[in-house]
């Protein structure tokens, strides 16, 4: 019996993995964002807890919404283009074998063995074949609305309790400087972990999501202080 090489390819991921990524750095940028700019302004700690967490909670529910609707739209843009195609496979199977053919032409066969595997894709699975191959749709990579945002707002969570439980712990007079630090070296972790998942440069990865991340915070930073010394 001939060995079966089976390979794992990151691509598989790519459905969580993106919501993932996106919720957790969200979650900790604009939380860490939000206690040091309500810190940077001066305001009691217990201020800057509840601000944190009431971001928390409004955040995970608009991550959750905005990664289902999002995918949603993509996952009916999907269904609609498949339902297309298997009204024009009914209508006009002929034509549909001829574009499949000239796909597989430009993609470098020639034209009797184009045509010889239009036409064995097509006895087997005919809308699988132009879904994949003219639509470029297959199982792997379709949008998955609820795993979206249920992954998004998992990470959104877990990134967003960081700082909050960094400003929760620092004393006093150090909660802006203690939940910067604390989420520039979280974003780092993440940053190098989702370059790694998605087989990119970690230190890249890493350095790109570090730079945004205190990008927002300075700035926001400098608008709490700003607004701090005005009230």
């Amino acid at each position: 019996m001939p060995h079966i090489h089976r390979e794992l390819h990151r691509s598989s991921r790519i459905g969580w993995l993106r919501a993932a990524v996106l919720g957790a750095n969200d979650g900790t940028i604009s939380i860490a964002s939000l206690v040091v700019g309500v810190a940077a302004a001066g305001a009691p700690q217990g201020s800057i807890m509840l601000t944190g967490v009431a971001g928390l909670v409004a955040g995970a529910m608009s991550m959750a919404a905005g990664e289902y609707v999002s995918v949603q739209s993509q996952a009916d843009t999907e269904e609609a283009d498949i339902t297309k195609e298997k009204h024009e496979l009914e209508l006009e199977p002929e034509r549909e074998l001829e574009e499949l053919t000239a796909i597989y032409v430009s993609r470098g066969l020639d034209q009797p063995l184009a045509r010889l595997v239009a036409e064995k894709l097509t006895s087997q699975d005919a809308l699988g074949a132009h879904a994949r191959d003219e639509l470029g749709i297959t199982e792997t990579l379709r949008a998955r609305p609820m795993q979206a945002a249920l992954a998004s707002t998992v990470f959104f969570v877990a990134g967003a309790i960081v700082p909050i439980a960094a400003a929760l712990l620092a004393p006093a007079a150090r909660v802006a400087e203690t939940s910067a630090a604390t989420a520039l070296v979280t974003l780092v972790i993440l940053g190098g972990t989702a370059a790694y998942a998605g087989g990119a440069s970690v230190y890249r990865g890493a350095a790109r999501v570090a730079f945004w991340g205190a990008l927002a915070m300075g700035i926001t930073a400098g608008v709490g202080r700003l607004f701090g010394a005005v009230v």
